[in-house]
């Protein structure tokens, strides 16, 4: 199987224009883009976007936001652990390696990481050695939480 490369994404117009041709392109990329033309800010480091490239395009990208341990109700021991949002694969780009490439890289960074299984992707978390978590309505609320467990690092059974 073909090795992807994962690279952070700056945050800048022709980023933007990218992400256009993802089917969960939304608010959060709208509000950067009015953020981007009020300020013209320009190739941000701090962009918790990572993407894989097939030539000159982007194919697949995500998310992927550390969170401090203060906030941390899904592990055990308490810790920094990382969130990843808006994997997604371009049709035509799937089934590739592309998926798990970008899955690898935020399991590589060495801290716990959660995500939400969405239309019906389970059977993709579990491939990655994610496991969904006990369901807790006051900590989940309709979310359908999914972790990857470093060694040592077990989930907090008893967090609400």
């Amino acid at each position: 199987m073909f090795s992807y490369q994962v690279v952070k994404l700056k945050i800048n117009f022709k980023t933007l224009e990218e992400f256009e041709n993802f089917r969960e392109y939304g608010q959060q990329e709208l509000s950067m883009k009015e953020d981007l033309e009020e300020n013209i800010v320009e190739n941000d480091s701090d962009s918790p976007f990572y993407g894989v490239y097939y030539g000159k395009k982007l194919v697949g990208r995500m998310s992927l936001y550390q969170i401090d341990k203060k906030y941390d109700r899904y592990f055990d021991p308490p810790q920094d652990y990382y969130e990843l949002w808006k994997l997604e694969v371009l049709p035509g780009y799937q089934g590739r390696g592309i998926g798990k490439a970008l899955v690898d890289f935020a399991k590589d960074q060495g801290l716990p990481v959660k995500t939400n299984a969405r239309q019906r992707s389970d059977d993709f978390w579990h491939k990655q050695g994610f496991e969904a978590l006990t369901y807790k309505t006051e900590r989940d609320r309709g979310e359908n939480p999914y972790v990857w467990f470093p060694t040592g690092v077990y989930e907090n059974k008893e967090s609400s």
